[in-house]
């Protein structure tokens, strides 16, 4: 029996999938490391400390199974961290993650002095803070000593490939969350490696999200239980393998992650942008592309609030009917669509002597819901049609949830059979790589299934229709009061 890893290299964690050619899961694992926050607003990682996940869990996952079936492997990954290595692939410092906003000052650089306009000319999207670009250019004026001795510039999954294979490689997904990407024409952007000040022969290789980058090492292979020669598949960022793993492969086709962060993804046959630059446009792991909207705290929320309540049963926290006029604004990390503001904060507004712990749980829920209507309304400007969407993510396994996320966006939620997005599309590129299936489209079309539907509720409906009213007149209400905290 042929078998197939994914591996969704994530924030806090790593999961790994075993995955067989009818995509039946036969075997996951999960290994956390840590994040750290070395000053307010800064968010690293360890490179090395992958690989350590990977070196413990890979033996795990396959416990009890046969190595020597496994015939490819492929990522999903966390996406526009800045991994620097030196002229000998050693790590120069931290990664700076995806959720960092250490970048204000160099965003505002590229979308003022330089011009959104511009930006948008080059890479398809003008600059946030946790795009890796802005990284480059503050390493450059705040540690010039790493910034020269940077041999190489990879993102997260594609260190961890690195290390798997020898080779230097990226896919065109992850690369369009760089900033360093022409996403139309799916090249790296000569003005913006001009800008940058880096020469092209510090980036990867890039690659097809389903194409064979190289064959996993011997000496891992042989330290993990596995056979010569398996396929190593560039992989994709976690969105866009989460839009494989959930069959969000076809024109218009919608899927909403509810992980730490949340967004919105829109497949496209054709290159697009949203007009305005609110939402991201990038190229998708079928080859072609895709509009997203990503708020960065989703899951997070519901995390960070339980922390504080020391609560551990999320389901019965959850079960509160009305947020009772309590509105939850989810801007822990600062907000990326449609704001792109680095100084957004979270804040509950409607408190009264009567709010109950279940009223602000609720008003939680609401307010990533409300996050993500956000970008969904900035897609529909931009001429999207969404009908439905599929949802994945560890969020997406509270009922409660899916439900208010159906009737805050007034559309059929349906649940995948599987709902582990990212390490699940990435066993699937493995498949593509491999020859299983001819294309992303017919893995998608053979192993996704639907397993159940949320309907929204007409009354729930018109009552959040209401309350996003008001919503949506917050954020603009307290920006300046945001710059000033």
């Amino acid at each position: 029996m042929n078998t197939y890893i994914g591996i969704d290299l994530g924030t806090s964690s790593a999961k790994f999938l075993l995955v067989d050619e009818s995509g039946n899961i036969l075997s996951s694992h999960t290994e956390q490391y840590a994040v750290r926050y070395p000053q307010s607003g800064w968010s690293e990682q360890d490179p090395r400390d992958w690989f350590a996940a990977a070196d413990r869990g890979m033996p795990l996952l396959l416990k009890g199974f046969n190595g020597k079936d496994v015939r490819g492997i492929s990522f999903g990954g966390q996406m526009h961290g800045l991994v620097v290595l030196d002229k000998n692939d050693n790590v120069i410092r931290p990664c700076i993650l995806w959720n960092d906003g250490r970048t204000e000052k160099q965003t505002a650089y590229l979308n003022e002095a330089v011009g959104k306009d511009k930006l948008s000319a080059y890479t398809a999207n003008i600059a946030f803070a946790g795009f890796t670009a802005p990284k480059l250019l503050w390493l450059k004026e705040n540690e010039p000593d790493n910034f020269n001795a940077i041999a190489k510039i990879m993102l997260p999954k594609d260190y961890l490939c690195y290390l798997f294979t020898g080779e230097h490689a990226t896919d065109y997904s992850d690369a369009a969350g760089t900033l360093l990407l022409d996403v139309e024409n799916m090249r790296w952007s000569g003005d913006m490696l001009r800008l940058c000040g880096i020469n092209k022969s510090v980036l990867p290789r890039l690659c097809k999200s389903y194409e064979k980058v190289g064959v996993l090492n011997g000496n891992l292979a042989r330290r993990w239980g596995l056979g010569d020669g398996v396929t190593v598949a560039a992989g994709a960022g976690d969105n866009a393998a989460a839009a494989v793993g959930t069959g969000t492969v076809s024109e218009g086709a919608c899927s909403i992650s509810l992980g730490t962060s949340g967004t919105v993804f829109i497949a496209r046959d054709k290159f697009a942008t949203d007009g305005q630059n609110a939402l991201h446009s990038f190229c998708h792991a079928n080859g072609k592309w895709h509009l997203m909207g990503c708020i960065l705290s989703a899951a997070s929320c519901n995390g960070w609030w339980m922390n504080v309540l020391g609560a551990e049963d999320f389901t019965a926290e959850q079960s509160g009917p009305s947020s009772g006029g309590v509105y939850f604004m989810p801007y822990l990390m600062g907000e990326r669509s449609p704001h792109n503001d680095v100084n957004a904060k979270g804040a509950f507004i409607g408190l009264r002597p009567d709010t109950t712990r279940g009223q602000m749980t609720r008003a939680v829920l609401e307010g990533v819901a409300f996050a993500l209507r956000d970008c969904v309304e900035a897609a529909k400007r931009s001429g999207a049609k969404i009908s439905s969407a599929r949802i994945c993510g560890g969020g997406a396994k509270s009922v409660i949830w899916r439900q208010i996320i159906a009737d805050v966006l007034n559309i059929p939620v349906e649940i995948p059979a599987t709902v582990e997005g990212p390490a699940y599309g990435a066993a699937m590129l493995a498949m593509v790589a491999c020859g299983v299936f001819g294309s992303v489209e017919e893995a998608a079309e053979k192993l996704v299934r639907v397993a159940g539907t949320v309907s929204p509720s007409p009354q729930s409906v018109r009552d959040y229709d209401t309350k996003y009213t008001v919503y949506k007149r917050l954020y603009p209400a307290l920006k300046g009061v945001f710059a000033d905290m």
